[in-house]
């Protein structure tokens, strides 16, 4: 076979090596592969036992030869031998021949020696050692960035450091393709950053927002102590400034002032002159501390009635029972109860029956089916952390809170404050967009945690109506941050669920969804959209939380964590009813409702749809938000509706992704 008829057969073999993805060898190649430079007896020892040593030195003639041939021969000769004639297609004869290995192919390497069982290994030995490894690679890594940091010089032009040894102006980087230059700050601009910026402030407060707004303008970094969210720093505030006016602003430990100090200064230009002044030094240990994170500051004050309730856990006979034809878990019976309140604080009955009414009324315990308080008789009871709903409420740990329950009316208030100061801090100005990963990070919402937890038994019947709509207004907006933390935004039916229904709180012993909160108490228990039934049946205790008439605002007043939602708000009990008036006109004019006069169109939110029973008839609700409507959208309803002519209503897509 001459040359240019073996190149071909040699193209072929190679693909088939190269598409063979172990790295095998293929059914249609004849031999076995050996290097040159190696043994290869283990492969030929049958053929070399046939052949004489005439014929070994003529084959080694025949190489020598070929090496001296063209360039063309020599390529040819180092990828393979030509195969013997009488070897079939299988590769099957009377003996093996030997090939030049290709020498692409890896070189085969002996066996390991065999390991006996009864040796045993130490790690060291079995395994390679990483942890050697990995310590010489750093340390080669780490002696590479220092003989680069030490000396650093000019290589060719393709990487290029300046620098003034400890005295850093610019140091420059040049790279083939990419120049990046880092200007670091002059030693005057290092002296300002220098002191520390230091103010007090309060949620709800405009000033406050405009000073937090200044600084942030200007790039300047501060510590903002919040008296909301920080209590025990509201002394201090006294102490250092005479006042509980906020905001309050330090340069160190130096008392700038408020809000019209900072606009005078900035105005006469003497701002600056005065912060070089004041910031130029580091900040001494008389400035105001920095917040610290993670410690509460109220001290709680353990329930008068958690001795009687623990030697009731203990004592009692907590079992499964039947009772009217349903099995009862967890429960003990008002006698047994009663029996052992009377043991333990060796009293008479009368007084004994009073302690286990007090128990139920601060939701220690709970009647099975929810019927009474507690009466004497063959009633049962199960404490609170045995109740079927309280694994699945989010502001439960572990355990009940057993501490002395706060008053409703200063729970509501702190959450309000709590959440605004979360607003201030985390959310864009317009309140469209919420930053949920940082809040989650933040210790204002782990303050808001604690305080979900005083929650478990307070009492909310003290609360007039008005605390009692701002509250689960708020309460509302606050769990859908929570929810939205713990399990994300809802993004299809069964997500929904979740979302509204089976996230829940458990708040003066009773469990409350997002669900339960606006169709069940905001809404006087009625349907929610593409239901059958009503959120309480009949005898719900939580009825008597339920506002007596439906205000159809508080739907502009709730955020879902969705774009098509209202935004996200908190209210106060003394302004509730304008703050709803305000958010609902709010919403209708930055694109609640569209118009078009020509085609005798109003194209609504679904909000309306959904909840129609709460706003009317059709031509109800377009005179109804024609009050929340700007001067130019209220002219154009109102020469539709003053024609009597027909007007088409449709609504709007409602957009379910998340208000991030």
């Amino acid at each position: 076979m001459n040359q240019i008829e073996m190149e071909p057969e040699q193209h072929k073999v190679d693909d088939d090596q190269k598409n063979n993805p172990h790295g095998g060898e293929s059914g249609k190649v004849n031999g076995t592969a050996v290097s040159d430079d190696q043994d290869g007896g283990e492969f030929s020892d049958v053929e070399m036992e046939k052949r004489s040593e005439k014929k070994e030195e003529e084959l080694q003639e025949k190489e020598d030869s070929n090496s001296n041939s063209p360039e063309v021969d020599k390529s040819h000769d180092s990828s393979g031998k030509e195969v013997n004639p009488q070897t079939n297609g299988n590769g099957h004869n009377h003996y093996i021949p030997a090939i030049k290995a290709q020498v692409h192919l890896p070189r085969p390497e002996p066996p390991q020696p065999k390991v006996e069982r009864s040796q045993s290994l130490s790690m060291a030995e079995s395994m390679p050692s990483i942890g050697k490894y990995i310590r010489d690679r750093s340390s080669t890594f780490s002696a590479a960035i220092i003989k680069h940091l030490s000396s650093l010089k000019e290589d060719n032009g393709d990487f290029i450091v300046k620098n003034d040894s400890l005295n850093f102006e610019v140091t420059e980087f040049k790279i083939p393709g990419v120049k990046v230059i880092v200007k670091l700050k002059s030693d005057d601009e290092r002296e300002e950053l220098r002191g520390r910026i230091t103010f007090f402030t309060r949620s709800n407060c405009r000033d406050c927002t405009a000073v937090r707004k200044f600084f942030r303008e200007k790039g300047l970094g501060y510590f903002e102590i919040n008296i909301d969210v920080f209590p025990e720093r509201a002394k201090e505030l006294i102490e250092r400034t005479g006042s509980s006016e906020v905001p309050k602003i330090f340069f160190n430990e130096k008392l700038l002032g408020g809000l019209v100090t900072l606009n005078s200064l900035r105005n006469s230009g003497e701002l600056d002159k005065r912060m070089n002044e004041l910031l130029g030094q580091k900040c001494p240990e008389e400035a105001p501390e920095i917040p610290v994170n993670g410690f509460d500051d109220d001290e709680e004050e353990e329930d008068e009635l958690v001795a009687i309730v623990k030697f009731l856990r203990q004592k009692l006979p907590i079992q499964d029972r039947l009772i009217k034809m349903k099995i009862v878990k967890n429960c003990f019976s008002g006698i047994d109860m009663v029996e052992a309140i009377i043991h333990h604080l060796d009293c008479g009955r009368r007084k004994g029956i009073a302690t286990a009414k007090l128990l139920a009324q601060k939701h220690f315990i709970h009647h099975v089916f929810g019927e009474n308080g507690f009466e004497e008789g063959n009633h049962f009871y199960r404490f609170l952390e045995h109740e079927p709903f309280i694994v699945g409420c989010f502001n439960f740990r572990i355990s009940t809170n057993d501490n002395e329950p706060k008053s409703a009316s200063f729970l509501a208030d702190r959450l309000t404050r709590l959440m605004s100061a979360i607003l201030e801090a985390y959310a864009s100005e317009d309140r469209f967009h919420v930053n949920y990963y940082v809040i989650s990070k933040s210790e204002e919402f782990r303050r808001y945690l604690n305080l979900a937890r005083d929650l478990q038994r307070v009492n909310l019947q003290l609360l007039t109506p008005d605390e009692r709509l701002a509250f689960f207004l708020n309460l509302y907006n606050a769990m859908v941050i929570h929810a939205v933390i713990s399990i994300g935004h809802p993004e299809g039916i069964l997500d929904q669920r979740a979302f509204f229904c089976d996230f829940q709180y458990v708040i003066g012993g009773y469990p409350y969804s997002l669900s339960i909160i606006e169709n069940g108490i905001l809404r006087n228990n009625r349907k929610s959209p593409y239901s059958l039934i009503r959120p309480f049946s009949n005898g719900d205790r939580r009825l008597e939380l339920a506002p007596t008439t439906v205000n159809p605002l508080i739907h502009f007043g709730l955020c879902n964590g969705t774009r098509s939602s209202p935004t996200v708000r908190f209210f106060t009990p003394q302004g509730v009813e304008g703050e709803l008036r305000c958010a609902t006109r709010e919403y209708f004019q930055s694109g609640g409702i569209e118009i078009n006069l020509d085609k005798r169109t109003v194209c609504v939110t679904r909000i309306i749809k959904w909840f129609s029973i709460d706003f009317g008839q059709e031509k109800d609700v377009l005179e109804w938000v024609m009050n929340y409507l700007d001067a130019t959208r209220a002219g154009l309803l109102t020469h539709l509706l003053a024609d009597e002519g027909p007007i088409n209503i449709v609504y709007q897509n409602y957009d379910w992704s998340g208000n991030l």
